[in-house]
């Protein structure tokens, strides 16, 4: 009789466990930027999770940015080429060897205050479609926030998502996927008479 009631009772623990399963936080999401004026939200704050638009292969996702035209702006992808940082496998989380990357990309940035800055997330070729734009796109917004810290107006920045649509390196193993895994950044000059 004692057996039957202490398996009925651990069954009953059982279903109760599995039926409301365990919450977790997450840890090192980068926050998202709320609001139209492109402020860069609050650290402690977690970002809601939404269903993700539908992807068309070879298109990018574009993000944020202020209210500026970025065709009134020359592509200057050689000023800031060597500034490119890296990241770990399925993550967006700045690594710290990369800190000096972006304090010379801040540095750049507030020498000219007139230029803007495209950031290009980037992601290797393992996962889906889907999966690596959304990567990209976390990666790129985690570098705004970072030069946002490090006094650049987020209103001055548009990031992209490419997904693993631009590889610098096609090969199909570690030491290539470690060069994919990555955020560009575009210095946008002002065209003349703009």
């Amino acid at each position: 009789m004692n057996m039957k009631f202490l398996s009925s009772a651990a069954l009953a623990v059982t279903l109760v466990l599995a039926s409301t399963g365990c919450r977790h936080k997450p840890v090192n999401v980068t926050p998202i930027p709320n609001g139209p004026n492109g402020q860069v939200g609050d650290l402690g704050q977690q970002p809601t999770m939404q269903q993700p638009p539908p992807i068309t292969t070879g298109q990018p996702i574009a993000e944020t940015g202020g209210g500026w035209d970025p065709s009134n702006y020359n592509q200057n992808r050689d000023a800031l080429a060597a500034d490119s940082i890296h990241f770990a496998f399925d993550s967006a989380v700045i690594r710290d060897s990369d800190q000096a990357n972006l304090q010379a990309i801040a540095q750049q940035l507030q020498a000219n205050p007139n230029d803007k800055l495209m950031i290009e997330g980037n992601c290797d070729e393992r996962g889906t479609e889907e999966y690596n734009r959304a990567l990209g796109e976390r990666r790129a917004l985690a570098a705004r926030e970072a030069l946002a810290a490090l006094g650049v107006s987020p209103d001055r920045i548009r990031t992209i998502s490419y997904g693993k649509d631009k590889p610098v390196d096609p090969g199909h193993d570690e030491d290539a996927w470690s060069k994919n895994r990555r955020d560009d950044f575009v210095l946008l000059e002002p065209k003349m008479g703009t």
